[in-house]
C-alpha cells in the first residue's frame, strides 16, 4: 500500500485537506459545487444476483483501475460495507481477487466510525422521544403512534419486534423494533443531502411520531437537531482509500438497495466528480432496485446524469435464473443459461427506459465454462448489444481494459436521462409505473393497511423507494424463473419525510435482516 497522501497528489489534493486515519485512510472535506459538464459519471448495475453477488463491486474497482491505466483520471465512488452482510451472507464488500479496495479489514469493520455515528444519532432521537414521554409528554405524543425505530448495524432478527418500557409503574410502554442502520431514514438522508444546511433541514423534518389528535411530530419539535448534527460532524466527510493497484476510491455512506435507495453519498460522488474526469459508482443489487433508485432519486436530487451504464452479469447468475439450484451453479448447463438470458434481457430493457448508453460486462468466473459464455456472447451479438468480457478478478486492471475503452467510447455519446416517473404523479401511479416498467409486473395489489395509507398520499410530491427482494424481479424470492404473469404485493407504506420518499414495503421484505444458518461470522 502507498501512503494516501501520495495518491492524493495526483488529484491535486493537498495534505492539509486530508484528515488522516493512519497512513492509508483519510477523510476529505466534501467539494459540493456542481461538476463541470465535461466530467463523466459511470454507473455500474447488474442482472438479478445469486446470494454471492455477481462481481458488481469487483467490476467497479477493476474498471476504475483500467480507466486510470489507459491514461485517464478516474476515481471510484462506493458505499461503506455494513456489518450486516459482512457477518451474514456475503462477507466483505471490498471487491474481490485483484480488484479490491484496501485496507480490507478496516473498511469492512469499524472504518472511520461513520456507521457508528449514524447509529448513535438515530438512537439519540429514540431516547429523546421516550424521555419526553417520561417527563410529562409535553409534545402530546401518542405512545401507540411512535414510528421512529432504533437501529443496529448487525443482522439480528430477534430485534424486529421489541417492547420499550418507559415507566413500568405507570404502564408507559409500547411495541416497536429495530431496523438495520443501513435501512434507516437517517442513512438515506446522510446519503441524499446536498449540503450541510440541507442535511440539517432534512433531519429536522423527520416525522418521528403523531400526537393524540393525529398531527405529525418532527425531530425539530424535540429540539435536538443540533445535537444530532454534532454526532455526524466527522462522519459527513467522505472517506478516501485505495485500490490494490494504488488508485483512489471514495467510500461513503451505505444504504441497502432492497430496503433503502442503495447508493453512496452525494457528498462523495460530487467530491469525486470535482477531482477526477471520470467517476465509476455502483448502485446496489440489480437494475430493478439500485439503478432505478439512482436514476430516479439520486440523480434528481443531486442534479446528476450518468454518461454511461455498465450492466454486470455472469453465467452463474443466468443459470440460477434459469432454474438451477445454487449448489449446482458450478456445473455446466447450457439450457439454463439460455433460459436465464431472459433475466439479462429484462435488465437491459430497464436501462433502455432511461436513455443512457450502456455496455454489458460478463464476469469471467470459471475458465472451464467458456462455452456458456459463448452462448451469452452470441445472444448479445445477435441483438446488437455492446459487451465486454471482464477478467478483473483474475487480472486486475489488465482484465478490464477492453471494458474501459468501451465505456470511454460510450461517454462520448450524448445521453439523455429520462426518469421512469414524473414527480407530479400520485404515489400510486409512481408505484404502478415502477412495477410495470422495471419489474415486468401486470399490476399491483395493496393490503388494507397500504390501501388506507395510499389514499392519504395521492398528491404527495415525494419519490418512491421500493423495498423488494433482490433475488427476483417479482416480490417473491423463490420465483427465479418467471414463466407467467405476476403482480407486486404492497403490504405497507412508510413516509420518510426527511428523505422525501415513501418506502413501499412489498412481499416478505424486512428492514432488519436475519443471519443465515451458517453466517460468515462463523468462517472468520
Amino acid at each position: 500500500m502507498k501512503p494516501i497522501i501520495e495518491l492524493a497528489k495526483k488529484f491535486k489534493i493537498k495534505e492539509k485537506e486530508l484528515f488522516l486515519y493512519g497512513k492509508y485512510i483519510a477523510k476529505i472535506n466534501p467539494i459540493l459545487t456542481q461538476p463541470e459538464k465535461n466530467k463523466h459519471l459511470i454507473l455500474v448495475t447488474a442482472t438479478s444476483p445469486t446470494p454471492a453477488g455477481e462481481g458488481k463491486t469487483t467490476t467497479t474497482i477493476g474498471l476504475n483501475d483500467a480507466i486510470n491505466k489507459i491514461g485517464k483520471k478516474c476515481i471510484a465512488a462506493l458505499r461503506e460495507p455494513s456489518m450486516g452482510p459482512v457477518f451474514g451472507v456475503k462477507g466483505g464488500a471490498n471487491g474481490g481477487g485483484k480488484a479490491q479496495i484496501i485496507p480490507k479489514d478496516e473498511i469492512n469493520f469499524h472504518f472511520t466510525g461513520d456507521m457508528h455515528a449514524i447509529t448513535a444519532a438515530n438512537n439519540l432521537i429514540s431516547a429523546c422521544i421516550d424521555n419526553n414521554i417520561y417527563w410529562g409528554n409535553s409534545l402530546n405524543i401518542d405512545i401507540n403512534k411512535i414510528i421512529w425505530k432504533r437501529v443496529l448495524d448487525v443482522n439480528d432478527r430477534s430485534l424486529r419486534e421489541i417492547e420499550v418500557v418507559i415507566n413500568g409503574k405507570k404502564n408507559l410502554k409500547y411495541k416497536t423494533g429495530f431496523d438495520i442502520t443501513v435501512a434507516s431514514e437517517l442513512m438515506a438522508i446522510f446519503c441524499l443531502a446536498t449540503s450541510n444546511e440541507d442535511l440539517k433541514n432534512r433531519i429536522g423534518r423527520i416525522i418521528i411520531a403523531f400526537t393524540k389528535d393525529n398531527k405529525p411530530i418532527y425531530v425539530n419539535d424535540l429540539e435536538i437537531t443540533n445535537a444530532v448534527i454534532k454526532i455526524l460532524t466527522d462522519a459527513i466527510n467522505p472517506n478516501v482509500v485505495q485500490t490494490l493497484e494504488g488508485h483512489l476510491a471514495v467510500v461513503h455512506g451505505g444504504p441497502f438497495a432492497n430496503i433503502a435507495h442503495g447508493c453512496n453519498s452525494l457528498f462523495a460522488t460530487k467530491t469525486a466528480l470535482n477531482l477526477a474526469d471520470y467517476v465509476v459508482t455502483e448502485a446496489g443489487f440489480a437494475s430493478d432496485l439500485g439503478a432505478e433508485k439512482f436514476l430516479d432519486i439520486v440523480c434528481n436530487v443531486g442534479n446528476l446524469s450518468p454518461s454511461a451504464i455498465v450492466i454486470v452479469t455472469s453465467t452463474r447468475s443466468l443459470k440460477m435464473h434459469g432454474g438451477v439450484e445454487k449448489e449446482n451453479l458450478k456445473k455446466e448447463n447450457h439450457d439454463a443459461v439460455k433460459l436465464g438470458i431472459e433475466n439479462l434481457a429484462a435488465h437491459i430493457k430497464n436501462i433502455k427506459n432511461f436513455n443512457i448508453p450502456f455496455v454489458v460486462s460478463i464476469t469471467q468466473l470459471d475458465i472451464s465454462l467458456q462455452n456458456e459464455v459463448k452462448i451469452v456472447e452470441e445472444w448479445l451479438k445477435n441483438n446488437d448489444i455492446i459487451y465486454s468480457l471482464n477478467e478483473s478478478f483474475e487480472k486486475g486492471s489488465a482484465g478490464a481494459i477492453d471494458l474501459a475503452k468501451k465505456v470511454i467510447n460510450l461517454t462520448n455519446i450524448k445521453s439523455n436521462l429520462t426518469p421512469i416517473y414524473d414527480m407530479k404523479w400520485s404515489i400510486e401511479k409512481k408505484i404502478d409505473t415502477i412495477c410495470k416498467k422495471c419489474y415486468g409486473a401486470i399490476g399491483v395489489e395493496y393490503s388494507l393497511e397500504a390501501t388506507k395509507k395510499i389514499k392519504e398520499l395521492v398528491d404527495s410530491q415525494a419519490f418512491v423507494c421500493m423495498a423488494k427482494t433482490p433475488a427476483s424481479l417479482t416480490d417473491d424470492e423463490k420465483i427465479l424463473v418467471i414463466d407467467k404473469p405476476f403482480k407486486i404485493h404492497v403490504k405497507d407504506l412508510i413516509v420518510a419525510n426527511g428523505a422525501n420518499f415513501v418506502i413501499v414495503m412489498t412481499g416478505n421484505i424486512f428492514r432488519m435482516p436475519g443471519l443465515p444458518k451458517i453466517p460468515e461470522a462463523n468462517k472468520m
